[in-house]
């Protein structure tokens, strides 16, 4: 069985997931996916320094993802481009992946897998969900970005309400840890039943 785990920017998803490792699931993650893709020498890297320029790679010749992202999130178009070119290398990676997992189920661990068609993948869906206002703080502290920067990441990926509408299971993670760890103990007891 593949469960997928998603919630926007900011809402504890790898929180969740690091707890399900830590109770033996497996969890083939999304975002890990999108930046084997594009490690040096690997020919997505060479398409994005070809498309946006050379400034788009570090000088130790890796992906400057803080740059990519700031233009990706501010222009449409160079959003839609690079979604065109990674989405399919990323599937692809996402599947070896799954195939090679031996635990009880396995977790497809994604912020965008409700708005791509990673969601295909899976058997049912489990929704991390926090307020959205909860969301621009986390990350705005996480990540150190500006509030606006957040807010056009959250723009762009589904709205709270549509996300919540194609879970099977959400976990709510606006309280404590102490919270969130019950809330995935009860989630990992109800998946195995179902595996």
């Amino acid at each position: 069985m593949i469960v997928g785990v998603t919630g926007g920017i900011g809402s504890g998803k790898s929180a969740v997931t690091a707890m399900l490792e830590e109770l033996g699931i497996t969890v083939v993650d999304a975002d890990l996916a999108s930046r084997i893709i594009v490690e040096p020498g690997k020919p997505a890297l060479e398409a994005i320094a070809e498309h946006f320029g050379a400034e788009f790679l570090l000088p130790n010749g890796s992906l400057d993802r803080a740059l990519l992202r700031s233009r990706i999130f501010s222009d449409e178009n160079a959003r839609l481009w690079l979604e065109q070119l990674t989405h399919p290398l990323i599937g692809e990676e996402i599947q070896h992946q799954l195939k090679n997992s031996k635990s009880a189920y396995t977790v497809l661990s994604s912020p965008l897998l409700l708005e791509t068609h990673q969601k295909e993948m899976t058997d049912c869906i489990v929704v991390v969900d926090v307020p959205e206002s909860l969301q621009v703080e986390r990350t705005v502290k996480r990540d150190n970005n500006e509030a606006a920067q957040v807010e056009r990441i959250m723009a762009a990926q589904m709205s709270r309400s549509e996300r919540l509408k194609h879970a099977d299971y959400i976990i709510d993670n606006s309280k404590s840890l102490i919270n969130l760890r019950a809330e995935v103990t009860q989630l990992h007891q109800s998946l195995l039943l179902k595996s």
